[in-house]
């Protein structure tokens, strides 16, 4: 049984009314739609690092994360180290970020059109949101296993508890835009980061440091410490989380509209030098609370009769279920108001992440980019409510095959493979073309095979019992959407350049 009671439950829902609260509040700064997307482009440095921070520690961050922690033991720590070392160089070079910073862009698409076309910014929109809506399909679910967990509800209630989580959500998200986002993510980011340390001093005080380490090493052997020997990882799969790195700082949406945020270049990187022990810690503390779970239920089996594997849905359960019996009451109830504060910080910038690039970059391009200020506010604002009618209807559908960290690079790998090159050749090679780009979209798409059902539609078809790690698929990706927009844009080369709309974009996208 968890030990959570009345007084961890009215310090979460007295959190909880103070996030809608600011949600109120924010809507009289909110007057067109820069105010909404980027918040009026007026992000100082600390505010810029606590949202960029408190975006990517969402609940479902610390969840798969955890979940990292308990098939792997401290191996899982190199995915911590290449978040964070890869958002550190991005920080000091600028890579990617501060040219579309300069360009002024809200949207990536919009850089695509910048560059190549308004084609290939509706078509790559339409797969940004497409990757990104399926992305954040497990985020409702993961949300709602961690308060099932840790408050001891009973299972059946899990449905409920993500429509109540949703709705929250979409309340404040709906009103304030990115100014109520900030101001959330900035509260958000204090009671989390307090909430993780001493939970993890804790959890150290409860099991010892050398109880844990023994433990990690009678279950997992060598490949506990090592990566490239573990049976969860491998060489193929920390070079796909070097990649992922990058991605997560410098190629995802809603990583780059902090960076679009910034009132400067300066300020850009200095958020993105600073947020780096952010992405470091993000992963590094979940991995540590998941692989003590393992270690605790390892000694505790009649507490996590699911088994010591943890692969797909059973091993999320692990961390939150821990924690409901480890803390004591009133501490249990802090760390989970941070975590559900996590829950929304995250779910709120990707609800208007998706719905402003389906607004921005398909809808009103198609239409010839005659719709008002307030006809945009008032779209991205009803797409936020469908999106999010959208993942509740995933979360209860679809089955997890696989772990939720490894489902989540997939989906965005069906994205991120094509805006890699497209950024990369279109900020950096003057000779990239438009059908390149085509091109390296289109071949991108090709990383939904990296999913188990998908992988099994396939198997079925062909007739043949084929296994494809969703590593070698990322990367397989990756290396085909380069070469194609490389080949693409030699064979087919533009008849005229890029047409940037200044002269300070256009050195930066024909350096």
């Amino acid at each position: 049984m968890s030990q959570f009671a009345t007084l961890d439950w009215a310090i979460v829902i007295l959190y909880l009314l103070g996030s809608a609260a600011i949600g109120i509040w924010s809507r009289r700064y909110v007057k067109n739609m820069s105010d909404f997307v980027v918040a009026g482009r007026s992000l100082k440095s600390h505010l810029g690092i606590a949202t960029m921070i408190g975006t990517e520690l969402g609940l479902v961050t610390v969840m798969f994360a955890a979940q990292k922690g308990f098939t792997g033991g401290f191996a899982a720590f190199h995915i911590a180290l290449s978040a964070g070392v890869v958002c550190l160089v991005v920080g000091w070079s600028g890579f990617i970020v501060v040219p579309l910073r300069r360009m002024g862009v809200m949207t990536i698409p919009e850089f695509y059109e910048r560059r190549f076309g308004r084609g290939v910014r509706i078509l790559g929109g339409l797969i940004l949101a497409l990757s990104g809506i399926l992305n954040m399909g497990m985020f409702l679910k993961a949300g709602s296993i961690f308060v099932v967990e840790v408050t001891g509800l009973e299972g059946t209630t899990i449905k409920w508890v993500m429509t109540a989580l949703l709705g929250l959500v979409l309340f404040y998200t709906i009103l304030g835009g990115m100014f109520s986002i900030v101001l959330t993510d900035y509260v958000q980011f204090v009671v989390l980061s307090f909430g993780l340390i001493v939970t993890t001093l804790f959890a150290i005080q409860e099991l010892g440091w050398q109880n844990i380490v023994n433990g990690v090493e009678k279950l997992k052997g060598a490949g506990g410490f090592d990566p490239i020997a573990s049976e969860a990882f491998g060489l193929d799969y920390v070079v796909w989380m070097i990649f992922l790195g990058l991605v997560s700082c410098a190629i995802w949406q809603t990583a780059v509209m902090r960076a679009c945020s910034a009132r400067s270049v300066e300020d850009v990187k200095r958020i993105y030098a600073w947020s780096s022990i952010g992405f470091l810690v993000r992963f590094l503390v979940p991995n540590f609370l998941g692989l003590c779970a393992l270690v605790y239920f390892a000694d505790h089996a009649e507490l996590f009769p699911e088994g010591l594997e943890g692969e797909g849905g059973s091993g999320l359960q692990a961390m939150p279920r821990f924690l409901g019996h480890l803390l004591p009451s009133g501490l249990l109830g802090l760390v989970a108001a941070g975590m559900l504060a996590a829950f929304m910080s995250t779910h709120d910038s990707y609800l208007l992440c998706w719905s402003s690039v389906l607004t921005q970059d398909v809808i009103a391009p198609l239409g010839g980019d005659r719709m008002s200020n307030r006809s945009r506010l008032n779209l991205t604002r009803l797409l936020i409510f469908a999106i999010g009618i959208f993942l509740l209807i995933w979360s209860l559908w679809y089955e997890l095959r696989q772990d939720l960290w490894d489902y989540m690079a997939i989906t965005g790998a069906i994205y991120f493979t094509g805006a890699f090159a497209l950024l990369v050749a279109g900020l950096y090679w003057k000779k990239a073309s438009r059908v390149g780009a085509y091109l390296a979209l289109v071949v991108g798409l090709s990383a939904v095979l990296g999913l188990k059902p998908i992988q099994e539609t396939v198997q079925k078809i062909l007739g043949v019992g084929l296994e494809w790690d969703g590593e070698i698929i990322g990367i397989s990706t990756v290396a085909a959407s380069s070469l194609v927009m490389v080949l693409g844009s030699l064979a087919f080369p533009d008849r005229r350049g890029p047409e940037p709309c200044d002269e300070t974009a256009k050195r930066e996208v024909t350096t």
